[in-house]
């Protein structure tokens, strides 16, 4: 539950940052497979490009239609390198982003577009220079440990 509630999805791949004390994947499988027979969660293809078994929360469900409907390119995020929510080169393409309280990283839409690792900005996708200097300058004042969602509209 602990894992649903950090993740809202959860699949295999999802765990390479977890601690080493966690138990095995095959047998977290059989306790969300008990949890989905109860209907406390759903269990179903949610992250394309994965294979295996994947199990969330229902509101987990609708956030990821609603997220599915919205225009691309609508929402960025700034997230710490400590976050569960820095999953670069985990579950996206790319280097991984060292799970560090002073890394950041820049996520457009779920995607990371850039990070700042080491006090160095490095970007994963071809930017113009005025979206170059955005995306430093969010990167510079990011804010620790917790999300900033904001629209790109602004």
């Amino acid at each position: 539950r602990a894992l649903l509630k950090r993740y809202g999805v959860v699949f295999w791949r999802v765990l390479a940052r977890e601690a080493d004390w966690l138990p095995a994947w095959r047998d977290l499988l059989l306790a969300l497979r008990r949890l989905e027979a109860r209907g406390e969660i759903r269990g179903g293809r949610f992250v394309a490009g994965f294979s295996g078994e994947q199990f969330a929360l229902p509101e987990a469900v609708s956030a990821l239609r609603e997220n599915r409907r919205r225009e691309a390119g609508s929402g960025e995020c700034v997230v710490c390198g400590a976050d569960p929510l820095n999953l670069a080169g985990i579950i996206t393409p790319g280097v991984k982003v060292p799970a560090v309280q002073s890394n950041r990283l820049l996520l457009r839409d779920g995607v990371p577009i850039a990070a700042l690792v080491g006090g160095q900005v490095q970007y994963f996708e071809s930017l113009t220079p005025e979206q170059a200097w955005e995306a430093s300058k969010r990167l510079q004042r990011g804010s620790g440990s917790h999300a900033q969602w904001e629209s790109s509209a602004q």
